[in-house]
């Protein structure tokens, strides 16, 4: 067993939440504590109902997320989030929440862990966004051909994706920011890029690409984000001694 507490503590300086300004709603760090006694971390993308039902098999589990409960203002204890909420409490489960602080974090950070599986080389951080002030990817040198590219990327995130094929066939300079970002395709290209990993985008997103000339790679919204939920509860349950484990629950988005 662990202290909920010391954990908390922990994660809040090791992810340094309090210094990245996210979305509105993102609530990062703990959105639902226990009664302060851990017996195992578990690791998930969403705070889903399934995922926290799952969760709650284990008295005294905490579920580690990057997609948290509290996207929106809470106005009442109803429907779907009475029933996460009662699971939690009826099994002792504590919810601690990480997005964009584990999007950018050097070490567990979704971003870093997708370009090194990637194989991108000398990286470095994107242009920051002008209207946070954060450079919300990276980008990196890679060799050879957009197929054999698109190869690599599919292995990466266990699956298949999709692309635009905007730019040149031959893949020189990779951006890559993970979730939802391919909105940013023009920054991407602004900064030099030839191709463009992502996990989904909007549709004018697409044609845009090809009217920049760049390569942009859909490869999933949930499979771009997995790589640190899994780094972080691994790092958890080392500093603390507990048992992990990750619940997949891919949406195919």
């Amino acid at each position: 067993m662990a202290n909920l507490e010391d954990i908390v503590a922990f994660l809040d300086s090791f992810l340094d939440s309090g210094s990245i300004h996210d979305y509105p709603g993102a609530a990062n760090g703990l959105q639902i504590e226990n009664s302060g006694a851990v017996s195992r971390v578990v690791a998930a993308v969403d705070a889903s109902a399934p995922v926290i039902e799952s969760a709650a098999a284990v008295p005294g589990t905490l579920l580690i997320v990057h997609h948290g409960m509290f996207w929106q203002p809470v106005n009442a204890i109803t429907g779907p989030v009475r029933r996460k909420i009662k699971t939690a409490f009826d099994a002792d489960l504590a919810l601690y929440s990480s997005h964009l602080p584990l999007d950018l974090h050097p070490d567990c950070g979704n971003n870093i862990l997708l370009a090194r599986a990637l194989g991108l080389r000398d990286t470095v951080s994107l242009p920051p966004d002008s209207k946070s002030g954060l450079s919300m990817g990276l980008q990196g040198n890679w060799e050879g051909t957009r197929g054999d590219f698109l190869g690599v990327v599919a292995e990466a995130v266990g699956g298949p994706v999709h692309h635009c094929p905007g730019g040149k066939k031959h893949v020189r300079r990779v951006a890559l920011i993970s979730g939802g970002a391919g909105s940013e395709v023009g920054s991407a290209a602004a900064a030099g890029a030839d191709t463009f990993v992502t996990g989904e985008g909007p549709h004018w997103s697409y044609p845009l690409a090809e009217e920049l000339g760049i390569n942009v790679v859909y490869a999933g919204h949930y499979a771009t984000e997995t790589f640190g939920v899994r780094a972080l509860v691994g790092r958890v349950a080392e500093d603390f001694a507990l048992d992990f484990e990750f619940i997949d629950r891919p949406t195919g988005l």
